[in-house]
């Protein structure tokens, strides 16, 4: 019977090194490898190159790979359009709103270290969040407002969620803008002179935009939920992200501020003219990334190479491994890659711990599968990965605004016509 219940004891050690072990890396491979066509890919380029040509954009990474095989990984045009430098692959872009993924994931580590379940007040953690009060009347002259009792506490989900009530300083609705403003809630993506966790504690004493649950609202909840990573850490969110998660996968150009050796790789934000074509932007609120900074925005404060979110990508697609190291259960993964906010909606599709999940309805709009998961940033960077076809897909872009966003969605498309299989 001993040797019975080491064999089986082996057995499961083995099964679960093997898990590990046959995980995909990252690696540049022929598209034929992932049955996928050169031939196709390569129109890729021409539609890239086309919206370059035409003056939507000054330039683009694009970057495929599938069953970790690496099939396409391009730069065009130009990343910086004042003095024509021309765009290469390992460029460093500002993904702002890619970094909630990240934020995400890193409070997911913590929570299968039992530091929190899903459905804990946040006040718990953060004392200023509690009794929250839900915006009832406002005085638009003198942004005087009146507040009633909301109907729950805000939860860790919820936050995870965006169902907690909390809006955006600078992209949310004018009302709760205004609210922000008054009480010096600034939209920072990173700055020099102050630290998350100060800002957040001023955030829970403001009034909800509505009771928690009730809404899906874009807004500051993964900042939250940063200084949240701080409390239950004991880090700071810069030093736990590169401790737990960069360091560990190789994620070796992701940083809230780049280290001087590294800001040359930096891409320049660009913007558009009346007629809708690319200009060079000057505005030196963009060159937060060159700080010695210390706001860490867990929302909207990273910046990273498509093949450093690629690597971030993949292990999720992994189940949770790289490199021979798990970093989450395939169960926690299947629990963020779920629908996470019941009958409320996002446009067609529905929102995980974390991500944008795309549904039945959802994949009829570009061919992506359903179940992948996505989301984008300020700047015009955007990803998805597809645990159907394997594929892991990013496309950036570094301009503000973007009316050509059609550039995106024609590459999401055209991967799937690649498919060779």
């Amino acid at each position: 019977m001993k040797k019975i219940i080491i064999s089986q004891i082996t057995l499961i050690v083995l099964l679960s090194t093997s898990a590990c072990t046959n995980a995909p890396v990252l690696k540049k491979a022929a598209p034929g490898s992932a049955k996928m066509s050169s031939e196709r890919l390569d129109r890729i380029d021409k539609m890239l190159q086309q919206g370059i040509d035409s003056g939507w954009t000054a330039g683009a990474v694009g970057f495929i790979a599938r069953d970790g095989k690496i099939v396409y990984n391009k730069a065009f045009g130009m990343c910086d359009l004042e003095v024509q430098t021309p765009m290469r692959t390992d460029n460093i872009f500002r993904i702002a709103s890619q970094s909630k993924a990240i934020v995400s994931i890193a409070a997911m580590m913590l929570f299968e270290e039992g530091k929190f379940l899903l459905d804990d007040h946040v006040s718990k953690y953060i004392p200023e969040f509690a009794d929250p009060q839900v915006i009832d009347k406002f005085n638009n002259k003198d942004t005087s407002y009146t507040t009633i009792p909301a109907k729950r506490e805000i939860t860790i989900r919820d936050l995870l969620t965006h169902t907690s009530g909390i809006d955006y300083a600078g992209i949310g609705s004018p009302v709760m803008r205004a609210i922000y403003a008054k009480a010096d809630i600034s939209p920072d993506f990173g700055d020099d002179n102050s630290v998350i966790g100060d800002e957040m504690k001023d955030l829970g004493r403001l009034p909800l935009a509505h009771n928690p649950g009730e809404k899906w609202t874009y807004g500051l909840n993964v900042d939250v939920l940063g200084y949240l990573i701080e409390i239950w850490s004991g880090e700071t969110l810069d030093q736990y992200l590169k401790i737990h998660l960069f360091d560990p996968m190789g994620m070796n150009d992701t940083y809230f501020y780049l280290p001087p050796e590294k800001q040359h790789r930096l891409v320049k934000v660009n913007t558009e003219d009346e007629k809708g074509h690319v200009t060079f932007l000057q505005n030196d609120y963009f060159d937060y990334p060159l700080l010695d900074g210390t706001y860490f925005s867990g929302g909207a404060g990273l910046s990273s190479t498509v093949k450093d979110y690629a690597i971030f990508l993949q292990m999720l697609l992994n189940n949770g491994v790289y490199e021979g190291k798990r970093f989450l259960s395939r169960r926690t993964v299947e629990l963020i890659t779920s629908n996470q906010i019941g009958e409320l909606n996002l446009g067609p599709n529905k929102f995980g711990l974390g991500f944008e999940i795309t549904t039945k309805e959802g994949q009829a709009v570009l061919g992506i599968s359903e179940r992948s998961f996505s989301w984008g940033g300020y700047f015009a960077t955007n990803y998805w990965a597809d645990p159907k076809e394997r594929i892991v897909g990013l496309i950036f872009t570094q301009q503000l605004p973007m009316s050509h966003g059609e550039i995106h969605d024609k590459f999401k498309a055209m991967v799937y016509q690649a498919l060779d299989d």
